[in-house]
């Protein structure tokens, strides 16, 4: 499975792209700095989940659309476990 950080920004790129908006252009949309933008859109960058709303939010999309996207969903019984583990585990953070 692909880090969660690329998958995001290929994500964001692709959305982006599909609206006909440069980086610059989203960047200055949302408040952002274009290199930061950039480095989400590569995954080299940790994007929040509050910075991805304002990102859906100019691309005119939900959270849930942001995410509904093959890349994102679990396809095998191991990815399944792997994740509920970790569910479990931030559980016991708290």
């Amino acid at each position: 499975m692909e880090d969660v950080k690329v998958l995001v920004g290929n994500r964001i790129k692709y959305l982006r792209k599909k609206s006909n908006l440069t980086q610059y252009t989203l960047a200055e949309k949302i408040g952002f700095d274009r290199t930061y933008l950039a480095g989400v859109e590569s995954g080299k960058r940790n994007v929040s989940i509050l910075n991805i709303q304002k990102i859906a939010k100019v691309l005119k999309c939900t959270i849930a659309d942001f995410f509904d996207s093959d890349e994102f969903k679990i396809n095998t019984p191991n990815e399944f476990a792997k994740t509920v583990d970790k569910v479990a585990f931030y559980r016991r953070l708290k």
